[in-house]
């Protein structure tokens, strides 16, 4: 199994890892080039019904953390709207009114340290239902950590005992962060090596990654690689070989065509070029077969891009037998949270279009018999900053998150709440903000990584080589925070 952890990285791995990608041709579109690698980890999948599947949905640009769960009792928002340029409880600049946060007011079952209360945006009223139907948990102030890490440690120059994650603030940096633990240029990613993991179990090894929004490094591992489908289904290949459809209108063309990328050939290269062409067109037509007509009208309610994502995935995880898979790792997403401008204006539209889909494909997974084998969390670059540039927000670190599914421990709020302030002083109150309300993460993507890792059957003592920060966690720190490596929102 390839891991993570850059020290365990080898220069065997490495050339392998590179000839397969030169044989494969970078011609080739990238479903192409995955075909040729990976089957021969595969091993006959385990009797009994074992699914289990990630679906990852990350938000790119950096979600605004404080519009999206929102600090709702009384003192904590009178300071929220203040920063946010409000007028008290009737909001104004970004702070949002408190009277429109009252039907999405969260109640968990344990109530949180202090009297704090959250609301999630008014526009998530179907997400807020889920969660008190207990199928949604709130994951607080999560985002890259190398070790647990305090403000004053922050603002220190010894990085030696008190490292940063790299190139903070950075859109691709921090994506990539997020998904592979290293800034841009990484080729691993912890979803990918979820996927290593679940190499053998599984009968399609092809299909272990799969992503429905292009390229993302999280998928990526070493023989586990992403398999890349549209939401219509899968990729066609007669763009580069003329295998699929009439080619100029001509099936005589089609056909010749065929035969001339799929014919045997005394060339390495060539032959190896054939080999991909034929399982890329095998692979085409497995997913065409498992993913079977859309679902019908009025089952799946939710519109927009990331609905027909999730709609896609759903149709993938129906057809796992098919495909041959007991564990599964999926990748979607969604634009437009870069709201240095208008957030109140353009945040609403991502904030429903969100909480529809995720509730859309719950439901879609219950109706499958699969809702407690299916797990959906939210990641984004980072969160932003809690004061107003003038009307919008900028570049944070820490943020707020969702985890769905029949197996979450819901209706709860997991983490530490960070107070409502945007000061860099020396007061306990705003140990947790490194200026202008961005947060200081008190739970690392490692933890909540680790924490989804579990649950989809990886033993603890092979988790510190997915996720390489891990062994800096599962202690309270003097500051009192406490940093499990389990966190505890999993069933």
């Amino acid at each position: 199994m390839y891991l993570i952890d850059p020290a365990r990285h080898t220069r065997r791995a490495f050339l392998r890892r590179s000839g397969q990608l030169a044989i494969a041709g970078t011609a080739l579109p990238f479903a192409l080039n995955l075909a040729a690698m990976g089957e021969a980890a595969a091993q006959a999948a385990p009797g009994g019904d074992d699914y289990r599947a990630l679906v990852c949905v990350f938000l790119f640009g950096g979600n605004d953390y404080a519009n999206t769960v929102v600090t709702y009792d009384a003192d904590s928002y009178g300071k929220y709207s203040l920063i946010r340029g409000g007028n008290g409880e009737a909001g104004g600049g970004i702070a949002l009114a408190r009277a429109e946060l009252a039907r999405t007011e969260l109640k968990p079952t344990q109530a949180l340290p202090g009297g704090r209360v959250y609301a999630l945006h008014p526009s998530m009223t179907r997400l807020a239902d889920l969660f008190d139907q207990g199928k949604v948990a709130v994951q607080l102030n999560v985002g890259p950590l190398i070790k647990p890490l305090t403000r004053a440690q922050y603002n220190s120059s010894n990085r030696r005992d008190f490292p940063i994650p790299p190139k903070l603030f950075s859109h691709n940096d921090q994506q990539s962060v997020w998904q592979s633990s290293s800034p841009e240029g990484s080729t691993v990613g912890w979803g990918g090596n979820l996927g290593d993991l679940a190499l053998g179990p599984n009968g399609g090894s092809l299909f272990t990654c799969m992503s429905v929004s292009g390229n993302a490094v999280f998928l990526s591992g070493d023989q586990a690689l992403q398999y890349q489908v549209g939401t219509g289904g899968a990729v066609r290949i007669g763009a580069v070989s003329g295998v699929g459809g009439n080619l100029y209108g001509s099936a005589t063309v089609k056909a010749a065509m065929q035969q001339i990328a799929q014919r045997e050939s005394g060339h390495t290269l060539e032959n190896e070029y054939t080999k991909v062409i034929r399982r890329a067109v095998a692979a085409e037509g497995k997913i065409t077969e498992a993913i079977q007509s859309d679902f019908a009208p009025g089952t799946f309610l939710a519109e927009g891009n990331l609905a027909d994502q999730l709609k896609m995935v759903a149709r993938l995880i129906r057809g796992r037998e098919a495909l041959g898979v007991k564990r599964q790792v999926f990748f979607v997403s969604m634009g437009g949270f870069d709201l240095h401008d208008d957030l109140i204006a353009r945040q609403p539209g991502l904030m429903k279009n969100l909480s529809e889909a995720l509730v859309a494909f719950h439901a879609q997974m219950g109706a499958l018999g699969l809702a407690e084998k299916v797990t959906t969390f939210t990641a984004s670059d980072f969160g932003r900053t809690l004061s107003s540039n003038s009307n919008g927000s900028d570049h944070g670190w820490g943020g707020h998150h969702f985890v769905v599914g029949g197996a979450v421990k819901g209706k709860a709020i997991y983490g530490t709440a960070p107070p409502v302030s945007i000061t860099n002083t020396a007061s306990d109150i705003d140990q947790w903000h490194v200026g202008q309300g961005r947060l200081l993460p008190t739970t690392s993507v490692d933890q909540y990584a680790g924490t989804l890792a579990r649950w989809f059957g990886v033993p603890d003592d092979q988790l510190d080589g997915i996720l390489p920060n891990l062994k800096n966690f599962g202690m309270t720190a003097p500051s009192g925070i406490a940093y499990p490596r389990n966190v505890g929102f999993m069933g």
